[in-house]
């Protein structure tokens, strides 16, 4: 039999119900090799020669596919249709090679399709190919590009810029767009101007609201009316004068559906209605592409296969009639930067199926299938038709007009069935029904209405608006787009707060100190036109190894540069760059770089490990220090009063806001501090800075509070840890402590030594109770079907989870234990263990691998 092998085990489930008993399919797992993170895996003396290695969680699945061709000398490499599955491919023969695995008379096949269908895959099956070597070639170099940036950028960060983790080649330019736009939104100066409505009625009784247009015989701009004064002289022109409407203007109108969905508009669309991040969308994608449901999900192409065009229409019309049909199918433009990313567009496999039939358990998956298929088969449907109607109602003496704009929608066409990114949009007035309304007819005046506005600065990016200007500036492409945010997240340079990200103090340092030391390397232009040549390779229209020795030739003498750099050096650099942040002008007029506590010391750009923050230059006689957001930023110590004769203040650290009573001295370094409690669940409430009050932080700093003696000997105390309020006891004769957590938030300061005594004899007798005791499965699910071993559903500290050998996966939210399934449980494991890299086999096929092993050494 054949061996198939795709990347993951829910791919090749549903792969196998297709091929049959005539095939083997396995999994990779991803990736089964990578660069090993040392010096030299990237030789640039040596032709830019790269040093592969298996890595060890992949080694057991390389090992299953190299014992299945011993009985079928034939392989077929069915992974993603796109550069990341080619070179996966590429990565396996190559794997599978030095094993002698796969000899000189092995069938080597490889076949794509763009989705899990019965049809795509046996067509798939009848059309092998090689593998693409231009394709490997641009994977290539984009390894090596990101191993060379990243490889010898990082350990300048971490020698100049002490807290700074790491710099990528995109993840680099994807955080400069989010500091600079911070950056505007501080420097930004609100302008205040006026607007004028008034609420008119027709000779009927019926009401509309008008804006006014012009004023003096003049026509107004948006800025026009600056100030209150001028807005009531406004009022007091309209009320002054009759009104009468001069105009009536109805013009026919259409809206167009949007394109078909390909992976940056999924992600924006996504993110408008439900709130998904990039990575949720793509992982949700993915389940579902895996499931045979949709298309591939990383494209750039929005053209549609034709039976998939004449699947939609026959859909549209079973569903909604012929009038929702147009004469002609819609074609829509592939917008593919290279051959490489020309895949259609993102779709149902079947369009006859909607998110009900479906039945998905999901609710991720339920709500962007649902996504997908509306939008598929809106933009095969008729436009929307619409009647717009514009009215102008002024003065005899043409010194005042207003108008009154709206619309009506004559036919909705697709409007029924999707519109695009408008859940959340504010309605505006071309969106409102008028009543009739006649020319030359009176206008009465019901009521007029200044309404006061500010300029509101450039908004923070979510990850959908981010996401699309980085395809604006050619940054990036469709499958880097979720791991580069989630990158520069996870390296805490960035924080996601409402949807909106904003940029950490460490992650506007380290953009600032790349724009002075490496401005070339994270301009957009730059990194655009290096995403061009990359295309350029996987076309097959460059040589990649021109591409790697010219960029590293500029790229080299850049590091040479700042070797001999000292750290003083690059915070005066940086310093004098962020000067207009750091130290704004003070209302007072005073000099922004006295130190406002001690008023002594001049204020400085400083670093820690934690990032930047700017501090007072007479430490340690004044412990004076802020974030580099500006003075009164959220974190900004204050005095909360004093207590005991010493003040209590409130700081900001590494660790997040504390509270500290009085200040460091020769005799008292470490003075009492507290820090602040974080929300856990709805039994402990996170108590944020802004509510702090003398009262509240005094009672922290009693922490940890003696309840009492034990009767048997020792203190009973209680404290807040990272699980919440807790309690512990030692008697003399044990060799730790025992704890018991508690329920309430406020019994940390309220437990008596009565109850507390009850709860440690409780958790004695039943010390299985606690952490570190097996856990009873609320459910078992039965064995793995692919590896073996027990499944299980398990209730766990955050929720339930389901539980195989070292593998645990949290339940959906929406997902009740009761509706696990076996089918549902096995694609948790296989996302978790992906994720974590610990996927496990089961003892028996433990056992076969390790003697491959020991047989390969």
């Amino acid at each position: 039999m054949p061996v198939v092998v795709v990347e993951s085990p829910a791919k090749a489930k549903t792969i196998n119900k297709y091929l049959g008993s005539d095939y083997t399919v396995l999994a990779s797992y991803g990736h089964v090799r990578d660069l090993p993170p040392k010096d030299g895996s990237v030789d640039t003396e040596n032709g830019f020669d790269m040093k592969w290695e298996v890595a060890s969680e992949s080694r057991k699945h390389v090992a299953a596919i190299a014992d299945a061709l011993k009985s079928d000398d034939a392989i077929i490499l069915a992974t993603d249709p796109d550069r990341e599955g080619e070179a996966i491919s590429w990565h396996l023969k190559e794997a599978l090679t030095k094993r002698r695995a796969i000899k000189k008379t092995t069938d080597v096949k490889r076949v794509t399709f763009n989705a899990i269908t019965k049809a795509a895959v046996t067509e798939a099956m009848a059309n092998p190919r090689d593998i693409d070597a231009p394709l490997v070639e641009a994977y290539l170099a984009r390894r090596a590009l990101d191993y060379l940036v990243g490889f010898n950028l990082s350990p300048v960060l971490w020698r100049k810029l002490p807290g700074a983790r790491s710099a990528g080649r995109v993840q680099s330019v994807c955080l400069r767009l989010i500091v600079e736009r911070e950056m505007e939104i501080e420097a930004f100066k609100p302008r205040e101007y006026w607007s004028v409505k008034a609420l008119l009625s027709t000779p009927r009784g019926q009401e509309y609201e008008a804006r006014l247009t012009v004023l003096a015989g003049r026509k107004l701009d948006r800025y026009d009316i600056e100030n209150e004064t001028q807005a009531e002289l406004a009022v007091q022109a309209i009320t002054s004068r009759d009104l009468t409407v001069q105009s009536v203007e109805a013009k026919p109108g259409s809206r167009n559906p949007s394109a078909p969905f390909m992976t940056s508009t999924l992600q924006q669309e996504a993110s408008r209605k439900f709130g998904m991040g990039a990575r949720q969308t793509m992982n949700a994608a993915q389940r579902l592409y895996e499931a045979g449901h949709i298309t591939y999900m990383r494209t750039d192409g929005i053209d549609m296969a034709p039976e998939a065009v004449e699947q939609a229409r026959a859909a549209i019309k079973d569903r909604y009639g012929a009038d929702y049909v147009p004469s002609q199918p819609r074609l829509y433009k592939n917008k593919a930067k290279n051959a490489q990313e020309a895949h259609e567009c993102i779709r149902p496999t079947d369009m006859s199926r909607d998110a009900q039939s479906l039945k998905l358990s999901e609710p991720d998956q339920r709500k962007l299938y649902d996504l997908i298929w509306k939008r598929t088969l809106a933009c095969q449907m008729e436009s929307a038709r619409l009647e717009r109607t514009t009215v102008d109602v002024g003065s005899a003496d043409g010194q005042v007009v207003l108008r009154a704009t709206g619309q009506v929608v004559l036919f909705d066409g697709f409007l029924r069935v999707y519109e695009e990114g408008r859940d959340d949009a504010v309605v505006d007035d071309d969106d409102k029904r008028l009543p009739q309304i006649m020319q030359g007819e009176k206008a009465e005046k019901r009521s007029i209405t200044p309404d006061q506005h500010f300029t509101q600065p450039p908004p923070r990016y979510t990850e959908a608006t981010l996401v699309k200007k980085m395809e604006e500036l050619g940054i990036g492409r469709p499958s880097t787009y979720a791991s580069i945010i989630t990158t520069i997240q996870d390296r805490e340079y960035v924080r996601k707060e409402q949807n909106r990200l904003i940029p950490e103090d460490k992650g506007r340092i380290v953009t600032i100190f790349l724009l002075n030391f490496f401005k070339r390397y994270v301009e957009y232009d730059f990194t655009a036109a290096l995403e061009d040549e990359l295309d350029h390779v996987s076309a097959g229209e460059a040589d990649y190894k021109d591409l790697l020795s010219r960029f590293w030739r500029d790229f080299s003498a850049a590091i040479a540069e700042t070797s001999d750099l000292r750290i003083t050096e690059v915070l005066d650099v940086l310093d004098e760059a962020l000067a207009p942040q750091l130290y704004p002008p003070r209302d007072d007029g005073s000099d922004p770089r006295v130190c406002p506590k001690c008023g002594q010391g001049r204020l400085h750009l400083k670093t820690s490990r934690t990032g930047g923050f700017v501090g007072c230059g007479n430490y340690p006689e004044c412990t004076y220090t802020r974030p580099i957001a500006g003075e009164g930023a959220e974190g900004d110590e204050r005095v909360l009063g004093e207590h005991e004769g010493e003040e209590v203040w409130l700081k900001s650290g590494r660790f997040g806001p504390y509270v500290q009573k009085g200040e460091p001295t020769p005799e008292n370094k470490k003075p009492p501090r507290a820090s602040l409690p974080k929300a856990k669940g709805d039994f402990l409430p996170g108590w944020s800075p802004d509510d702090m009050t003398l009262e509240k932080a005094v009672t922290l700093l009693t922490l940890p509070r003696v309840v009492g003696m034990h009767p048997d000997g020792g203190e009973v105390k209680s404290n807040l840890g990272r699980f919440g309020p807790y309690i512990m006891h030692q008697l003399p004769d044990e060799a730790k402590p025992v704890y018991v957590n508690l329920k309430e938030f406020q019994d940390v300061f309220e437990i008596g030594m009565n109850r507390a005594v009850e709860l440690l004899a409780e958790k004695r007798a039943n010390p299985g109770r606690g952490r570190g005791a097996a856990a009873k499965p609320l459910r078992e699910l039965g064995e793995h079907p692919q590896d073996g071993g027990m499944i299980a559903v398990m209730e766990g500290r955050y929720g339930p989870y389901v539980k195989w050998e070292k593998v645990n996966a949290t339940l959906p939210k929406d997902v009740e234990p009761d509706a696990v399934t076996m089918d549902m449980a096995v694609a948790l494991i296989a996302e978790k263990a992906a994720k974590k890299g610990s996927k496990k086999k089961a003892p028996a096929k433990k056992t076969a691998a390790k003697k491959k092993t020991t047989k390969k050494s």
